[in-house]
């Protein structure tokens, strides 16, 4: 019980001071005008302030070391030990959080090329791999298992490098990129305890309560009350490093460790949607000839937008979306082959987008 209630304790304090600090940043924001302009690109129509991811990394490091030091305060070991155990990925994970925390809050307030952005999300990907969390096996995606080092390495840089940008790009719509995150970060919290891997349950939900409270802010948040944020680069790089860890950490487990399912599926599965969303965005820049890193209305928000949904069904439709994906890989890893489970989600997302595609056209043709 003595984790339960810790993971219980460090969630509430997470929300707690979320809601003490992001209403000191909205309060500099206005005061010093530091705001997200709205322009035709931008679905939002009024000035809102960009600085709400400020919040994160303090407050989750906060919660956790008020973990630490109230439980040694108690005369209780039991985190120091935990924590003891995992120092070293620990440390860097802590190193790569402050470090592209920084990166986007620069962004945030005098931008930041894409270039240098990329450069330090490497350094963040090298931080892991030093740590010893990397991708050592494919676990039967096209047939391939363990895999040489180097290559795990490589494929690492890339995949780390590839989530944060994901999860960066899908913050388009209020409530989107936290709602996503949430449900990855409860899915992540609940498998690594279940699987006895506290530290990172607690960090998971650590996290969780800071996005909660973000995401009270951000979707029902009034601009005439000056109370509506969004996270901007500071967030989304911060969050997207975190669950880039998460996810090749239980990766790292064993299909008995977690009852049999692929752990690749069961990493991969909370991250699909926006990792999908991507993938189809930026190989339909290439094909018209575009740089696929200059923004454009072509993500699935847009898409569903576009067809007359409203941003907020928009955003409740694509959380749903991920919900359902990340279920239905979760109930059929251990009874299907990956590769299938694989060739149905891309089938599905192709489908989905098909669909909204195809209602885009009809909804056009109309006016």
């Amino acid at each position: 019980m003595f984790w339960s209630y810790s993971i219980v304790s460090v969630f509430l304090c997470s929300v707690i001071c979320a809601g003490i600090l992001i209403p000191q940043i909205l309060l500099i924001a206005f005061r010093k005008s530091l705001f997200d302009m709205p322009d035709e690109r931008k679905i939002h129509h009024a000035a809102v302030p960009r600085l709400g991811g400020m919040a994160f990394a303090p407050v989750i490091l906060f919660s956790v070391t008020l973990l630490l030091g109230v439980t040694l305060s108690c005369g209780d070991k039991t985190v120091l030990y935990a924590l003891m155990g995992e120092v070293e990925q620990v440390a860097y994970l802590v190193c790569a959080v402050v470090m592209l925390y920084l990166v986007g809050l620069a962004d945030d307030l005098v931008g930041v090329k894409y270039r240098a952005k990329f450069v330090v999300q490497i350094a963040c990907a090298l931080m892991f791999i030093a740590s010893g969390v990397y991708m050592c096996n494919f676990c039967g995606v096209m047939g391939c298992d363990k895999i040489y080092e180097w290559v795990g390495m490589l494929f690492t840089l890339v995949l780390v490098v590839f989530v944060i940008n994901a999860i960066n790009l899908i913050d388009g719509v209020d409530g989107l990129a936290s709602g996503l995150s949430g449900v990855a970060l409860l899915f992540y919290g609940t498998m690594f305890y279940l699987l006895g891997e506290y530290i990172y349950a607690v960090i998971s939900f650590a996290t969780l309560g800071a996005l909660v409270q973000f995401f009270y802010y951000n979707v029902f948040g009034k601009v005439e009350k000056q109370q509506k944020i969004f996270m901007g680069d500071t967030g989304a790089l911060t969050i997207g490093i975190l669950l880039c860890f998460l996810a090749l950490k239980l990766c790292s487990h064993s299909t008995a460790e977690v009852n049999n399912a692929n752990p690749l599926v069961m990493a991969a599965a909370p991250l699909i949607v926006p990792c999908f969303d991507v993938v189809r965005v930026f190989i339909g820049r290439l094909r018209k000839g575009k740089n696929p890193f200059l923004p454009d209305k072509t993500h699935i928000h847009h898409k569903l937008i576009a067809i007359g949904l409203s941003p907020r069904v928009t955003m409740v439709t694509i959380i749903a979306v991920a919900i359902l994906f990340t279920a239905l890989n979760i109930v059929m890893s251990p009874y299907l082959n990956v590769n299938v489970i694989l060739a149905f989600d891309v089938a599905v997302w192709i489908l989905f987008n098909v669909w909204i595609t195809k209602r885009i056209k009809q909804r056009t043709s109309k006016q």
